[in-house]
């Protein structure tokens, strides 16, 4: 059978070099690159084809969401974000990626998600998986952008704030005041 072809993409060297380490102990596994950035990695995806890419999703300059919507559905291989903040799962997911790796990760965890990626990869219908992430991402283009809500401590509570709520945001020294209606919060 033929190896599985990967690609590593991380702003972070030490966070290269594990995901390459624990690749390397799988001899069904090649690693074509490692990419430092969005912009590598869209030119690393267009040159080599990947199989699987694990993907960091906050690098300078181009998201590893970017590097998705630039590549296009057609060329899209199976996407294992890796990232240190879990405030992206939701969206990883709607953008179809087989799984979300928050750093750090154990090598148990690492095989597990290795092997999902290796079963999909070796199952899927290329024809169907496009067309299910290409109606994703057409889905993810028409949501709204942005913070929909914000979570504000007042008398001891946690408020949440509906961002369309505020009328306007005020400056005090390292704070902000929100003013919602008739009222403001001290953030």
């Amino acid at each position: 059978m033929e190896r599985i072809r990967a690609l590593i993409v991380d702003d972070e060297p030490l966070a290269r070099d594990r995901i390459r380490d624990l690749l390397d102990r799988d001899p069904e596994v090649a690693v074509m690159a490692d990419c430092r950035d969005g912009q590598e990695a869209i030119a690393a995806i267009r040159e080599h084809a990947p199989d699987l890419v694990f993907l960091d999703v906050q690098m300078p300059e181009k998201s590893g969401f970017d590097v998705i919507t630039e590549v296009g559905v057609e060329r899209l291989p199976v996407i294992v974000f890796v990232t240190a903040h879990d405030d992206y799962a939701l969206r990883a997911f709607e953008v179809a990626a087989l799984d979300y790796l928050l750093k750090p990760f154990d090598a148990d965890r690492f095989a597990k998600t290795l092997g999902r990626a290796k079963a999909q990869i070796r199952s899927r219908q290329p024809d169907e998986f496009q067309q299910r992430v290409l109606s994703m991402m057409e889905g993810l283009r028409a949501a709204p952008r942005g913070l929909e809500r914000l979570i504000v401590k007042t008398g001891g509570q946690l408020v949440f704030l509906k961002t369309e709520e505020v009328d306007w945001i005020q400056a005090e020294g390292n704070y902000v005041r929100l003013h919602v209606g008739g009222v403001s919060h001290l953030v």
